[in-house]
């Protein structure tokens, strides 16, 4: 299927690595210009020279994204190089894991933070310049911890189901005004957030996926730049796994 983004602008949170770097590439292959956006600029900057060396245009940009002010200037960054016609929420961290009962305190608010607020930061900005642009498409990243749950990852999972339903609701909201809405909900995918796990761990995951194998960042982004795309213009408010079979069993 050939997908163009010529013409477009397209910001890319937690575009550093993993998902969001596979999600920028391809979108600056396919003709949009892309504002790589991470926590920290140099690692962006490594994502944009990638792009540049395979003939892309894109710019990096650094900042922590639970703040609301990082995410207007993120926005302005993307506005200035010509509009906001595609966003893609995908910063995010896993955070500690315990018990509810148990759970840190200062843990909860950071996983919110990146998880939850800053998704609404980006739909809280995103969506004006948007609009000024003439309309766009948004995907934000949720995750299967979107629709089930996993023991000692209360503050994950909360995230990510909200994400889902803000989804829902701001596609309602802008159906008729040329903005799309919609949520990828990844299962396990083989990215550096995964790295911290030992072997034993590591197949234990495996194991949940009928496909007997963690996704692959490209996988992910094949569906979201569908989702970005006009070859989906009539879907909005929808939640899209790319999961191995994990939510089947």
């Amino acid at each position: 299927m050939n997908i163009s983004f010529e013409g477009k602008v397209a910001l890319v949170t937690g575009a550093g690595s993993g998902i969001g770097e596979a999600i920028a590439l391809d979108l600056a292959g396919a003709g949009a210009q892309v504002v790589v956006a991470d926590l920290k600029e140099e690692v962006a900057q490594g994502v944009v020279e990638r792009i540049a060396a395979r003939g892309g245009k894109a710019v990096a940009a650094g900042g922590d994204v639970s703040d609301p002010d990082v995410v207007a200037r993120l926005v302005e960054t993307a506005v200035a190089l010509g509009g906001l016609h595609l966003l893609v929420n995908n910063a995010g961290i896993g955070g500690p894991s315990a018990p509810t009962g148990e759970y840190p305190l200062e843990g909860w608010q950071q996983v919110i933070g990146v998880n939850l607020n800053a998704v609404f930061y980006g739909l809280r900005f995103g969506i004006p310049a948007m609009l000024a642009s003439g309309g766009g498409a948004i995907v934000n990243m949720a995750s299967i911890l979107g629709s089930v749950g996993f023991a000692g990852s209360p503050a994950y999972v909360a995230a990510k189901h909200a994400v889902v339903g803000l989804t829902k609701n701001a596609a309602q909201e802008y159906a008729t005004q040329g903005i799309r809405v919609n949520a990828v909900g990844p299962a396990f995918i083989d990215t550096p957030l995964l790295s911290h796990f030992d072997e034993a761990t590591r197949n234990w995951l495996i194991a949940k996926h009928p496909a007997g194998r963690l996704g692959r960042a490209e996988e992910v982004s094949a569906l979201t730049l569908f989702l970005l795309s006009d070859r989906a213009s009539f879907i909005t408010g929808s939640y899209h796994l790319v999961d191995g079979g994990y939510t089947a069993l």
